[in-house]
């Protein structure tokens, strides 16, 4: 009984921070909000008696991931004012790509009925032995294995992209010419000057 108040409970802070993900303002409070998702996601994860889950989605995406696309966001020196200003010339486009969204999942669990789970049953603890990180490992480099490296190789062109993002030309951005730093040489940028000594009288 107690775990499925504390399900609730997480499950509606969890929905309310997606909200506030996609209806913040300022893309600093959007991240902020998404930490707070990560957060209330790892404890139902933990309320499943999934720990491993809970601790990498706080130790990675919130200690590692989120961090990165803080300084990304903070870093890329967005135009509030003009974002604002075309938001509702492309507003009836966001709302048929969300509802579109919505149908597709709704569909698919219409369908598929959950992927079997019983959900009127609630949570079943696991015997003293059992590792979810050796059955979570076990699935995922045997039955996903392609779809997981495929992930890691979204993710390495989402970095180069970010980084990419963040080295484009800005006025009065002072940056260095490597070429021209290494074609230096010493004659061109270093005079001797001879001083005639001084006698002391």
């Amino acid at each position: 009984m107690l775990v499925e108040i504390l399900f609730y409970i997480f499950a509606t802070l969890l929905v309310a921070g997606a909200l506030g993900v996609i209806t913040a303002r300022n893309p600093v409070y959007s991240v902020l909000f998404l930490v707070f998702c990560f957060v209330n996601s790892a404890a139902i994860w933990l309320l499943v008696e999934a720990e491993f889950l809970a601790i990498v989605l706080v130790l990675v995406y919130v200690g590692a991931v989120m961090v990165l696309f803080l300084f990304v966001v903070m870093m890329l020196d967005i135009n509030l004012a003009e974002i604002r200003q075309g938001f509702t010339r492309f507003a009836w486009l966001g709302w048929i790509t969300a509802l579109a969204v919505i149908a597709e999942i709704t569909g698919v669990i219409w369908r598929n009925g959950l992927g079997g789970v019983d959900v009127g049953r609630g949570f079943v603890s696991e015997p003293a032995n059992y590792s979810n990180t050796l059955e979570l490992g076990r699935v995922l480099y045997t039955h996903y294995a392609y779809p997981f490296e495929l992930a890691a190789v979204l993710l390495v062109v989402a970095i180069v992209a970010a980084i990419a993002l963040t080295l484009r030309r800005r006025p009065g951005l002072k940056v260095q010419d490597i070429s021209r730093q290494v074609a230096v040489r010493a004659e061109d940028r270093l005079r001797v000057v001879k001083v005639s000594a001084e006698k002391r009288s």
